[in-house]
């Protein structure tokens, strides 16, 4: 079908399409994260009711915490591997400072307070946040 003449019977139906200009989506799921970079994502608005249509290829991202894909992506790594590879400064206690600042940023605390929840749920974010909030 011819797309002008689609897209006019769409019209007449009340359903609005808008492309929109989409540099990556994630979708997170509970086994991981699904990276998009780069995808074409349509926008349709049928009686109120939005819908979104997203066209790329994946890049499968395993589960990083409570974080997801865009933190493991920004550091170049997914999992503990930032640590052991010097991106993610640590003290002592080995808790990244950018998991404490994540945490204290969320749940609006210092970061003194953030780095002893992190410390008594041994570095995870989700229960530390849960915690403080």
């Amino acid at each position: 079908m011819n797309p002008r003449k689609m897209k006019q019977m769409m019209k007449q139906m009340g359903i609005d399409v808008e492309e929109l200009d989409a540099e990556r989506v994630v979708v997170e799921t509970a086994d991981g994260d699904l990276v998009f970079d780069g995808p074409q994502v349509t926008k349709m608005d049928a009686q109120g009711q939005q819908t979104y249509q997203i066209v790329g290829e994946p890049e499968e991202v395993a589960d990083a915490g409570a974080g997801g894909a865009a933190d493991a992506i920004e550091s170049g790594a997914a999992g503990d591997d930032a640590t052991a590879s010097g991106a993610d400064p640590a003290d002592d206690d080995g808790i990244p400072d950018e998991d404490v600042a994540l945490v204290a940023e969320r749940a609006g605390v210092p970061k003194s307070t953030a780095r002893e929840t992190l410390e008594s749920h041994d570095g995870d974010l989700a229960a530390a946040i849960a915690e403080l909030e």
